[in-house]
């Protein structure tokens, strides 16, 4: 029992980053909450849609990332698009700077769930692509799904 690991319920998942960004590596991270946000959080009240992360004053920041406001909160208003802080080893940090500060690399939020009781974020290091280059890896995913589908065809004749 001990040994347990905590379950995992994925709240949402950003499938467009993918789209949009060459994802070169990941980490997980805590986030800091306020308030009824967890709760806001559990009803699945989450836009990542132009969310990213920054570096400031030795800190990961996440921007953009709407949590809309629980409706049964009786104090605290607070704005669904305000700047959180990402939870992160200093190591960690000084890492993510040095890559967000090369040119062209962003720092993506690809998934929100909760990690036992703990809200957790998946980031994304990526390289935005251009139009061209989403076409191409479209073009790939078609041409592999052809493949699979004709191999089934053959398995099952």
């Amino acid at each position: 029992m001990e040994n347990e690991k905590p379950s995992v319920h994925v709240v949402a998942r950003n499938r467009k980053a993918r789209h949009d960004y060459e994802i070169v590596s990941t980490i997980e991270a805590g986030i800091e909450l306020r308030g009824a946000e967890v709760k806001s959080l559990r009803e699945g009240k989450l836009n990542m849609a132009d969310a990213h992360a920054i570096w400031r004053n030795g800190e990961i920041i996440m921007r953009n990332l709407h949590i809309s406001p629980y409706k049964m909160a009786t104090h605290e208003k607070l704005d669904p698009l305000r700047e959180r802080r990402l939870l992160l080893h200093k190591r960690e940090i000084a890492r993510l700077r040095a890559k967000i500060e090369q040119k062209g690399m962003s720092l993506i939020p690809l998934e929100v769930y909760f990690l036992g009781s703990r809200v957790k974020i998946e980031l994304g290091l990526g390289v935005g692509r251009k139009k061209y280059d989403k076409r191409q890896v479209i073009a790939k995913d078609e041409a592999a799904r052809r493949i699979q589908r004709a191999k089934r065809k053959d398995l099952d004749d």
